[in-house]
């Protein structure tokens, strides 16, 4: 298969990973060609470090190069729409960095054009490609728990004033709990249990201002512009009724990752900001024990689903991690805002499909 070219916009704390990945892991599937970002030194660093041949001075420099296929777009939240649709209208494929986008109108306009165009759009994350998460699906599918009746998800902290060398993006309009880390939850949620039909939510936030005590920018403080502390339940369209909470306000809690309610049993569910395990189960009147993991990714992987989507590039087969999964997760989470002003239910307009499941066992360096 000949090598789907890539171009990555944004080359901040995330980037390393995903070059990391894309060179070295993915590399027989994917070439990296040049990288861009708005600080220069931030690119020039990528390009020596991982050996990138071609730093573009502006994004649009890189859309203008016929090579690329691929723009995968790393920059902050608020300018995920702005590269996403500009890549899309000069003919490239997307795939961006968590959320879609910060606003549901701006990732209908980003799902429209790539339908429109022919060009597929891929949006993180990709954790839910990973070993623990597939076989967590793995065991549902083989019916290990009997029908889901219901599922709990808890992200709970104190917020990323205290170790994020640039956490203000955070608590500006776009971030907060859960668009930051809700991508993450309702996508291994929306893989395990299928779409969404009817959510409701409460929200607030617990101080008007943070004070940074990470480096560089120690004593800085900052305004919340967004609600920090989020409880929501989901009703999902084949019954199962599911309970979160996302917050940036809580010190401690020992709430699991998530849990899954079976008729005849519970699975507790890995960190879906990871790949790997544990997987813990429990039948009937048994006690939980540990699963060993049947799928391979392991590993940080970020970056599999590019290599995924230059899969289906070449193959014509749908992306795992597209548009349709992820304008439905962005519904989810803005919805209980939504619900949480007007103090009713939000019907969701949206719906997706399950991705299909990871094959077992694959060659590291193949999706599949």
């Amino acid at each position: 298969m000949k090598k789907v070219v890539v171009g990555i916009v944004g080359n901040g704390n995330i980037s390393p990973i995903y070059l990391k990945n894309l060179t070295t892991v993915f590399n027989n599937i994917v070439y990296v060609k040049g990288v861009c970002d708005l600080i220069p030194e931030r690119s020039a660093k990528a390009s020596k470090d991982w050996d990138v041949p071609v730093i573009y001075e502006t994004m649009y420099d890189m859309f203008a190069d016929s090579e690329i296929e691929i723009v995968l777009n790393l920059t902050t939240p608020k300018q995920h729409y702005g590269v996403a649709i500009e890549a899309l209208k000069a003919g490239k494929n997307t795939h961006s960095e968590k959320p879609m986008s910060v606003s549901l109108a701006d990732a209908k306009e980003i799902f429209d054009m790539g339908k429109e165009k022919g060009l597929l759009v891929g949006v993180a994350p990709d954790t839910f490609m990973g070993g623990g998460i597939q076989t967590c699906r793995k065991l549902l599918d083989d019916g290990y728990i009997g029908n889901p009746i219901g599922a709990a998800a808890y992200m709970t902290c104190r917020g990323h004033e205290s170790w994020h060398p640039d956490p203000e993006f955070y608590y500006e309009q776009g971030g907060g709990p859960m668009l930051d880390m809700g991508p993450y939850y309702i996508t291994a949620l929306l893989n395990l249990l299928g779409p969404a039909k009817r959510l409701t939510g409460t929200s607030h936030r617990m101080f008007d201002t943070r004070r940074i005590t990470s480096q560089p920018k120690y004593g800085k403080v900052i305004p919340v512009e967004v609600d920090t502390h989020v409880n929501g339940i989901i009703e999902f369209e084949n019954g199962a009724v599911a309970s979160i909470i996302m917050s940036f306000d809580m010190w401690k809690s020992e709430h699991p990752f998530i849990e899954i309610y079976g008729s005849e049993g519970t699975m507790q569910v890995p960190d879906p900001n990871g790949f790997d395990g544990p997987v813990r189960v429990q039948r009937k009147n048994g006690d939980f024990y540990e699963m060993p993991l049947t799928h391979t990714y392991t590993e940080n992987s970020r970056g599999i689903a590019v290599a995924d989507m230059a899969m289906a590039l070449r193959t014509g087969r749908p992306v795992r991690a597209g548009a349709e999964l992820a304008y439905h997760a962005l519904e989810i989470m803005l919805g209980f805002e939504q619900s949480s002003r007007s103090g009713m239910h939000y019907l969701l307009k949206s719906t997706c499909s399950r991705p299909e499941p990871m094959p077992a066992n694959v060659i590291i360096g193949e999706p599949d």
